[in-house]
């Protein structure tokens, strides 16, 4: 379709400078979240703006904030007119198996503006839940002389007072800013903060619509949702956008109750098949023995799984590297029938080279061979054009049977819950790119509010320190597959298995999981410590962190179950660099102290007495 060089804003949104006023704001509709502590009010401005603001337990978090988009072909100086107004309630829970819980709780309400402007129709459509609250905007399939071509979203949050911003683009390190002094833009999830709230910035379900970032915005402590990868947009009619979600709390660590947000808002599997399979791995160097000595080594230590990354069908960014040929160095089916006696599944690293030209080619042939899983490799996760294609190789890879991490850029907004085999995907600076403490422990309030991560630790061992990566100490290591949530977890990411002679410090990889039953947020503030519990079963496993600091705290034991004796198997850091364990005997309601130095850590297993 032909591109009008006139161009319709939806919802009145035009662009506008700081200094111009919004008008009176009318017609206000009203919702609360079931507890009555988060409340959404929308309404038109006096100049035809669809307008909200957004209040938590009666304080304001953000002020009245324009919404809409812009989309070709329409006269831009009609105003929006609501037609009418639909709420309704829905209550209910999910199994999920795959998370930091096993059921998750969904509870909202919902309000539904039916708009037209010009002779466009579109409907907007708000979740309000306690502590948060989603937007969205529909098109619905229509006669109308706007085109298929969106090239803007006008989306604001206006916050009103000065927060400060944990800026950050892609795998970049964290810097906060204050909004009025924001230069670059914001990567979503975006945290802020003004010591008295806590406040994230998300999205969910982006099945194919562009990359979103944060910029500062027209008025003062304010930001504005921009798409710098699109200049446009083509939509299919009927077209719904991804949620834009406003969540808060009054302490850091409580915007982990917001974590599981985007799988309530994506559309739903029905049930996650029995076929998938979380769990750890290694990666394997490009040779048949280091494969083979890393399936037995995953089997020794309870591991999944193994890798074989880029390089094993040539090099990865040649279109003369054929992903359906293994280089000679490696017996492709030795492996996997290695694998498959030791209960150890094989995953296959793609690039996107190779993906866009053969993925219809290399799934039923990996399928045959036994594949487990695919990793993809440099995908485009950032244009309409790319996601629209990832979101699509997501849903076959998911049809064949395989399980799939995907690396480098994209992060997710939820749609694990719709294809279940996507059990983790990369979007962070992970251990290979040596981040500080600082990075450790501001990740669970910022990137992992979005949904898994693959952080690929780096442990050392005897023959290599990988000295270069790691900037926190080993017991760190240990904790922080605890605190950072991924179902599938790669643990030795640089290692190789013959060189892990040391036993005693790797033995807590051997018993943690990569899903949980339950998941408490204990202690902790961003980019300074953080401390999480999980339970799988009847056991519990806790991460400890600090950042640049000595921390030194205590935490209540109240997640445990009354009248059961425990016993506390500990691993900390000891004074020559290596592991301490020790054991302790706890109970329900015990404190539990603890001296973390800086850079430092602890890991802990609680099992019950027998």
């Amino acid at each position: 379709m032909k591109i009008s060089i006139r161009a319709y804003t939806i919802a009145g949104l035009l662009l506008i400078a700081s200094s111009q006023s919004y008008g009176q704001v009318k017609k206000v509709y009203t919702g609360l979240s079931a507890a009555k502590q988060t409340k959404l009010e929308l309404g038109i401005s006096t100049n035809g703006k669809l307008m909200y603001r957004m209040s938590y337990f009666g304080q304001s978090v953000v002020t009245w904030s324009e919404l809409g988009f812009k989309i070709e072909g329409v006269d831009t100086t009609q105003k929006t007119i609501v037609k009418s107004k639909t709420q309704k309630s829905h209550t209910g829970k999910f199994a999920w198996p795959l998370g930091e819980n096993d059921t998750i709780t969904n509870n909202y309400n919902e309000i539904k503006l039916s708009c037209i402007i010009s002779d466009l129709q579109y409907n907007f459509i708000a979740r309000i839940f306690n502590g948060s609250v989603a937007f969205r905007y529909e098109i619905p399939d229509q006669k109308s002389s706007a085109s298929d071509t969106i090239s803007s979203e006008y989306t604001k949050f206006n916050f009103g007072n000065p927060y400060t911003i944990y800026q950050y683009n892609k795998e970049s390190v964290f810097t906060p800013v204050a909004l009025n002094e924001l230069s670059k833009t914001c990567d979503l999830p975006a945290t802020l903060t003004n010591g008295k709230l806590f406040i994230t910035v998300g999205e969910a379900d982006n099945a194919g619509y562009t990359k979103a970032e944060l910029k500062r915005g027209p008025q003062p402590n304010s930001l504005a949702i921009a798409l710098l990868m699109d200049s446009a947009i083509k939509v299919k009619f009927p077209f719904q956008s991804p949620w834009r979600t406003i969540s808060v709390s009054k302490t850091a660590i409580g915007l982990h109750n917001y974590s599981d947000l985007f799988l309530k808002l994506t559309p739903s599997a029905n049930q996650v098949p029995s076929w998938i399979r979380p769990g750890k791995l290694i990666r394997a160097q490009l040779n048949t023995q280091s494969a083979l000595d890393c399936i037995d080594f995953a089997a020794r230590h309870n591991f999944q799984y193994i890798m074989f990354d880029a390089g094993w069908y040539g090099a990865e960014f040649h279109t003369t590297s054929d992903p359906t040929k293994v280089i000679p160095e490696i017996n492709m089916p030795e492996i996997i029938q290695h694998g498959k006696e030791k209960g150890i599944g094989v995953i296959l690293y793609v690039n996107y080279v190779g993906l866009k030209v053969k993925l219809d080619t290399i799934l039923p042939l990996y399928k045959n061979w036994g594949i487990a899983g695919l990793k993809f490799g440099f995908v485009d996760g950032l244009t309409h054009d790319g996601l629209t294609w990832l979101v699509s190789a997501i849903k076959k890879v998911n049809d064949y049977g395989f399980i799939l991490d995907i690396h480098d850029n994209y992060k997710p907004t939820g749609l694990s819950r719709t294809y279940p085999a996507l059990l983790t995907q990369e979007g962070i600076r992970g251990d290979e790119n040596s981040p500080d403490a600082f990075h450790t422990t501001t990740l669970p309030f910022t990137r992992f509010l979005a949904g898994p991560a693959d952080f690929t630790f780096c442990y050392p061992n005897l023959k290599n320190t990988f000295a270069k990566n790691l900037k926190v100490s080993k017991a760190q290591q240990l904790a922080l597959t605890v605190v950072y949530f991924s179902p599938l977890q790669s643990i030795f990411w640089y290692g190789q298995p013959n060189d892990y002679t040391n036993e005693k410090e790797i033995e807590f990889f051997k018993f943690v999981p990569t899903v949980w039953d339950e998941s408490h947020y204990l202690a902790g503030d961003i980019g300074k410590n953080i401390s999480v519990a999980r339970r799988k079963g009847n056991s519990w496993f806790v991460g400890n962190a600090a950042g640049l600091e000595n921390w030194k705290n205590s935490i209540k034991l109240n997640f445990l179950t009354k009248g059961i004796n425990y016993t506390a198997t500990v691993y900390e850091d000891d004074d020559s660099g290596s592991i301490r364990k020790r054991v302790k005997q706890i109970k329900k309601g015990d404190i539990f102290y603890f001296d973390i130095s800086a850079k430092g850590g602890q890991a802990m297993i609680i099992r019950p007495d027998k």
